[in-house]
């Protein structure tokens, strides 16, 4: 009892320690530039340092928590999680580097990379849980939002570094010969694009026995004619751009009915300037009212009712973090991705990525003061007058009234 106590205090010492340090962001260009020369030790030495802080700062977070969410079960799984990795990189902070302590080192990457695959799917059921047990307040729900969108952020830049170091160094290269590490440095991407819809229009067809067809059109606005290629790591790429086919062909689909020969097709404008590579997806499934479009990126959020756990493939929709994960992963790189809509006609969805490389820095969240601010502020009432509740709007009129009655009395 004695023992394990004290390596506890020695845990949250060493996490105290490390949170103090800011992550160190990397741009696309210097992962490209390292992943050329690959210097295996100056990787290790990068990462025993670095893991260890990004891993730090998003643990900190999670203490900060509301107490119902810290006392459920899952967080409690993902926490050892997180603790276990963090010892095991730490066990490499003064060793050498020599062969051995690099192939090792590579291994244990692997290793926690796997242990990790499950996080996304067990904070969702996180969350689910606590819906069930108990409806959440406001500031709650504001905390959750908050630290989530900060939390996959972190896994994203985790997996993004570890993924570069198995990829450049570890026994399974699996990759594209053209590939540095898991980044592109000539990212194709209408052909990632058609990859995408050829798969969401897999399922739709499954589900729906029909699907809308694709349109694409290409503008380079830097060199016409030549096919539009970025350096990018294509399966975040491919992330975002099958979540949002799934979405759009869900949406056509049950708008204008299973009929094959009556769907309109979802155009894609693919458009690169100077500073931007801009990818636009329009479809004619009926829009979404203004009302919701601020909830889409919300967790838990869907416009589609939750699958059955019984279904063996993957749904077209339900779960509802498809949309806030992949506007982080167009946001890791500087990037974004924006929702418009006509109700009634149809949605666009926009993502924006960098075009130079050396400006696609990685967007990172940090822990300190104002981080911490976020999850103990009350959320403030509206200082905008909005339509009243129906008791609020009682009492208004009764109000008026009175006045109105006074200024009677008085003009006598």
């Amino acid at each position: 009892m004695k023992t394990s106590m004290k390596l506890f205090k020695d845990l949250s010492k060493m996490i105290d320690f490390y949170s103090q340090f800011n992550p160190s962001p990397l741009s696309i260009k210097q992962f490209i530039d390292f992943g050329s020369k690959a210097c295996e030790r100056t990787s290790f030495v990068f990462l025993r340092k670095e893991l260890p802080v990004r891993l730090a700062n998003i643990m900190k977070e999670i203490h900060l928590l509301p107490e119902r969410l810290l006392r459920m079960p899952s967080v409690a799984l993902v926490q050892s999680w997180y603790e276990r990795s963090f010892e095991e990189i730490l066990v490499y902070e003064t060793s050498e580097s020599n062969k051995k302590t690099l192939e090792s080192f590579c291994d244990r990457l692997l290793k926690i990379h796997n242990r990790h695959n499950d996080v996304v799917p067990t904070m969702a059921q996180c969350v689910i849980e606590l819906k069930e047990v108990c409806p959440l307040d406001q500031q709650t729900e504001h905390s959750i939002q908050y630290f989530l969108d900060r939390f996959y952020m972190s896994r994203i830049s985790i997996r993004m570094l570890i993924n570069q170091h198995t990829s450049l160094f570890g026994t399974n290269l699996n990759g594209h010969p053209r590939h540095i590490g898991c980044i592109d440095p000539n990212c194709n991407v209408t052909s990632v694009l058609r990859d995408a819809y050829e798969n969401a229009q897999f399922l739709c067809d499954q589900y729906y026995m029909a699907s809308p067809s694709l349109e694409i059109e290409e503008i380079c606005a830097v060199d016409p004619g030549v096919p539009i290629s970025v350096v990018y790591v294509p399966s975040h790429l491919y992330h975002m751009l099958f979540e949002l086919f799934k979405n759009a062909m869900r949406a056509v689909v049950e708008y204008h009915g299973s009929d094959a020969d009556k769907l309109p097709p979802i155009k894609v404008l693919v458009s690169l300037g100077k500073e931007d590579l801009t990818i636009k997806m329009s479809d004619r499934g009926g829009g979404i009212p203004r009302s919701l479009t601020e909830t889409l990126f919300h967790y838990m959020y869907s416009t589609a009712p939750k699958p059955s756990s019984s279904v063996e493939s993957t749904p077209l929709a339900g779960y509802g973090y498809g949309l806030p994960l992949s506007r982080l992963y167009a946001r890791y790189f500087q990037g974004d991705l924006i929702i418009t809509s006509a109700e009634g006609y149809g949605t666009d969805a926009i993502i924006y990525l960098k075009a130079l490389s050396d400006e696609a820095n990685e967007l990172l969240p940090v822990f300190n003061k104002t981080s911490s601010k976020h999850y103990r502020a009350s959320v403030g009432t509206h200082d905008w007058s909005t339509s009243l509740h129906p008791v609020n709007q009682t009492m208004g009129m009764r109000q008026f009234t009175t006045f109105n009655d006074k200024r009677r009395i008085s003009a006598r």
